[in-house]
């Protein structure tokens, strides 16, 4: 399915189909009338600039990706990534930039943008996908957000990703183009690869719809391929993870049985997950989460927690911004962010905002980083997923008196090929650059009350010139049983 306007601007295409040969069309409901397969997932990302608040306070100016569906999602720091049925229930907000509602619901004309010509004040959509170029231009120009928007699909899923470039406003001499590349994703295809060289880059007002499968279960992250040591460092980095097909066992079924059948369970060195060396009897419980198809439960987890680690240099930044020629060679981090904020903006809960050149206000750092795992609600386990996009450093993050179990790395299941797990337990864990791990945090016999997980390089602490905050966050254990009243 392609919405197309050819009187408004025939470059702009979004692409989501109900339907493939992979995943035919299913039942159709009131919730789902054309009967799009649950299997097809969908998400649109604009490439353009903006500007992001550091924990000092200062705005620095980003080269980014902004949210085009699934805008409410990620304004509470969820995935934007969704069904087919979902995405094509098109984007009806009286929110874009400049507008606010009367008191009746219908929108106010601020500033002469206009309101999107879909808008429907009886069934308003926040999640649905932006497909009107005039809405496209509207909403996503300064929209870059730090980290880029979130997406996460599922083992077996069809992906269609839309990257529309709508320009940088704040650098018209650049003439930019974009890509999304996958880091580290097994993708079949160099065409949907994001690498220029290989594949193809989306010029400004243009569109391209990019198409994955979703491979082995793992803590991925993408990137823009184009001249990536200056768009990485100026913000197009966001955070990707495939969930495991062990999640969606029937109860009461044998995760073990159900590793031991997967197509790579032969010995096989590419396989994300040997089956395990002992069958454990572990078997599925309904609302069970996994990181893995571990076959024996070991990854079990209660809530996750995305957390990318970078690193901005504000000079660079700045000459960006200005007009000037960048110095590759002198790149020196001086911000030092966890999901785009420094400490204590890291546990900040809420949506931070950054006023842009323009006079609005928009959601420039949505991903929470705050760790909360909550035992009077049945949590124990948190899973973090962890990258590091750094250009130029190696992150170490520790934690005091809540120990880190590391189960996986660079989206790999710690396990050796006669299914004995190899996971290790340390207060502190090392990433380069480009690299990911994910780590569980078991909760079970530590008692409530806030630790930290922060960097131990010294110098990483610090917001620009102030000698506190950058790459710290808290970990909240909270544990309130509930108590039975009096008779």
């Amino acid at each position: 399915l392609a919405f197309t306007f050819p009187a408004l601007g025939q470059s702009f295409l979004v692409q989501c189909p109900t339907q493939t040969n992979l995943h035919p069309a299913v039942a159709k409901t009131p919730d789902n009338p054309t009967g799009a397969n649950p299997g097809i997932k969908c998400q649109q990302i604009a490439g353009t600039d903006g500007f992001a608040t550091m924990a000092n306070g200062v705005p620095l100016y980003l080269f980014g990706f902004g949210p085009l569906s699934g805008i409410d999602l990620i304004n509470q720091g969820l995935p934007g990534t969704e069904t087919s049925a979902a995405f094509n229930k098109a984007y009806s907000m009286p929110n874009l930039p400049g507008i606010t509602a009367d008191a009746n619901g219908n929108p106010d004309l601020v500033n002469g943008i206009q309101p999107d010509p879909y808008y429907d004040s009886v069934n308003p959509n926040a999640n649905g996908a932006v497909i009107n170029p005039a809405s496209m231009m509207n909403l996503g120009v300064l929209s870059a957000q730090h980290p880029a928007p979130m997406m996460a699909i599922d083992e077996d899923d069809e992906f269609f990703l839309t990257l529309t470039n709508v320009g940088m406003i704040m650098r018209p001499d650049l003439f930019e183009e974009h890509t999304v590349h996958f880091h580290g994703y097994p993708n079949a295809s160099s065409y949907f690869d994001g690498v220029p060289d290989a594949s193809v880059a989306i010029s400004i007002s243009g569109s391209m719809t990019y198409y994955y499968t979703a491979p082995d279960a793992g803590t991925y992250f993408f990137h823009c391929h184009v001249t990536p040591p200056e768009h990485i460092q100026m913000g197009m980095e966001g955070q990707l993870f495939v969930r495991p097909r062990q999640d969606k066992l029937a109860a009461g079924a044998s995760l073990y049985a159900a590793s031991a059948a997967r197509p790579c369970a032969a010995a096989d060195v590419l396989c994300a997950a040997p089956v395990p060396a002992i069958n454990n009897g572990v078997t599925q419980t309904s609302g069970t989460h996994y990181a893995y198809n571990d076959g024996d439960g070991s990854t079990q987890y209660d809530v996750e927690y995305p957390i990318m680690m970078m690193g901005f240099d504000s000079n660079f930044h700045f000459i960006s911004l200005t007009f000037n020629l960048g110095d590759f060679s002198g790149m020196k981090d001086k911000h030092f962010l966890l999901n785009g904020r420094g400490y204590p903006d890291t546990v900040n809960t809420g949506v931070i905002s950054t006023q842009d050149s323009d006079g609005l206000i928009r959601p420039s750092q949505v991903e929470r980083t705050l760790i909360t795992i909550d035992k009077s609600k049945g949590q124990k386990r948190a899973l973090l997923r962890i990258s590091n996009l750094s250009l130029t450093e190696l992150y170490t993050l520790a934690t005091v008196g809540i120990p880190m179990t590391v189960i996986a790395e660079d989206a790999r299941l710690l396990r050796d090929m006669a299914g004995e797990n190899l996971y290790y337990t340390a207060n502190s864990i090392t990433i380069g650059g480009g690299s990911t791990t994910d780590v569980i945090l078991d909760a079970t016999n530590i008692p409530a009350g806030t630790y930290f997980l922060y960097t131990t390089n010294l110098d990483h602490l610090s917001n620009e010139n102030e000698n506190f905050g950058g790459m710290m966050t808290e970990i909240n254990v909270i544990d309130n049983p509930v108590v039975a009243a009096a008779p």
